[in-house]
This record gives structure tokens, sequence and C-alpha cells, in this order.
């Protein structure tokens, strides 16, 4: 039990820096060779969390002794969409394991929608925003959910985030996107029962990623790394969920919505 997904292949979108590449990492850790998708072959270097896509394949490959490939691809296009899973069973095998990691309140074409409210946020920036987020969450998990129900075997893990539960003024379209996302995800676990395909979604919270950190000024008392749970939450703290719904535990679990934020969403009555 080591390494309880040996001879298994997982697909991990935006995986060449922060949650990403450390989902990636703990599913190859228990045996899963990886595909690596990213948008962009220098997307790992843009705050200081790596140099390229194709060099972050290779690290995990070599590191956890396990097959990889880099694929890039906008998931917000179908036909790139198409690619990206028809590669990953070319080079790979058939995926049984899904972690759609790509999104965040960033633009398509660069840059964080601000504000990103109800009112002023710019018609292109709504469009990328939901696109990145909930249209490609709909075209990645059509296309790889449909090998697993021929297989009648599978996971798929969406990564969606606190803010679908309780948003902000300032992040409306995001949260709505995410909100969209959970539901989803909860739908697409119905669908998928018959087939024994689990279908869950991973909510983080503030997590010390490089781009969280590089975008954000965070409080110093928020970044302590124990002692508390009202804290920033370490990478590893939210990737090791993966463990859970991809591995033998999450066997019988799905449909589920597990947010990792250290209890900040607890609303006691």
């Amino acid at each position: 039990m080591e390494k309880p997904l040996a001879g298994k292949v997982a697909l991990v979108t935006g995986a060449g820096r922060g949650l990403g590449r450390a989902f990636a990492e703990r599913l190859a850790a228990m045996g899963c060779d990886i595909a690596v998708h990213g948008m962009r072959e220098n997307g790992p270097s843009e705050y200081g969390e790596g140099t390229t896509l194709t060099d972050v394949a290779k690290q995990i490959g070599e590191q956890f002794g396990v097959r990889t490939v880099r694929i890039l691809g906008d998931l917000t296009v179908n036909a790139d969409v198409e690619h990206v899973v028809k590669t990953a069973q070319q080079e790979l095998g058939p995926i049984h394991v899904l972690v759609h990691n790509a999104g965040g309140d960033v633009a398509a074409g660069g840059g964080k929608p601000n504000p990103n409210d109800a009112v002023m946020v710019k018609e292109i920036d709504v469009k990328a925003v939901l696109d990145r987020n909930l249209l490609s969450t709909i075209l990645i998990c059509q296309q790889t959910a449909r090998g697993m129900m021929e297989r009648k075997a599978g996971r798929v893990i969406t990564i969606s985030s606190i803010a679908a539960f309780k948003g902000s003024e300032n992040s409306v379209i995001y949260s709505t996107a995410k909100a969209a996302v959970v539901e989803y995800t909860r739908c697409l676990a119905v669908q998928m029962r018959p087939y024994n395909v689990t279908v869950n979604s991973l909510a983080p919270g503030d997590t010390r990623t490089g781009r969280f950190l590089g975008t954000r000024q965070v409080p110093g008392d928020r970044m302590v790394s124990e002692g508390t749970l009202d804290r920033i939450a370490l990478v590893d703290e939210v990737a090791r969920v993966v463990d859970f719904f991809a591995g033998p535990l999450g066997d019988f679990v799905t449909g589920q919505v597990l947010r990792v934020d250290g209890g900040g969403q607890c609303w006691p009555a």
C-alpha cells in the first residue's frame, strides 16, 4: 500500500505551479503516472515557483520514478481540451484520476479583474473568469469522464473554493463561477454513480502559493505554521486531501465538497 495507485494515470490541470504542482506530486508519490497540463510553457516562472512546464514534468518524473508528459492547452477551447486528453491517453494510457485545478481569479488574457464585483467588472473579465473556472470544468470533465464510463472506474476531483459558499463584495464573479463548479460537480457525481466513478470537489481557503503571496498583503500573524488554525494554509495541508479522494479511502465517497480552510467557515449557530 505504499503506492496504492501504481499503474494508474492522473491528469492534473494547471499543474505547473502552486497547488496544481502539489497535487501532481502527491499523486506521483502514490504511484500515478502524471500528465502535467499548463496553459503556458513559462507559467511556473511567473511567481517564482519554477522555470518551465517541461522542467516541472521532468522533475516530478525523476523525483517519484513515474512517467510524465507535459501538455499545453487552453481548457476554455474544446479543441484544446480534446488534444490534452488525447495526448495524455496516447502517451501514458487511460486516465484513472482527473484533478481539475486550472482556473482561478485571473483573466484568460492575464491580469486580475479589479474590482471583481457585481457592478463594475468589465464584460470581458466576467467572461474570462466564468470561462476559466466553469466552462473549463465542464469541458475537461466531459472529455475525461467518457473513458471512465466505458471502463467503469475513475476519480474526478474538481478544485472549487470556499468563495463558493461565502463570497465577498469584491469577488462576486469568481464566487459565482466557483459555486457553479460545486453544483456541476454534484450533478456529475449523480450521473457517474452507475459507472463506479467518484466525483468530488476540494474547496481551498487562503493557501501559501507563490501567486497568493505575490499578489496580496498578508498579515504576519497569519503566516505562522502551528499553534492556531487561524492562519494561511501550507500548500501541502491542502494538497494531501487529494490522497483521500483519489486513493482507497475514497472508494465509496462521491458528490462531496470538502472545505480545507482551518474551519474559517464553521458558521456556528
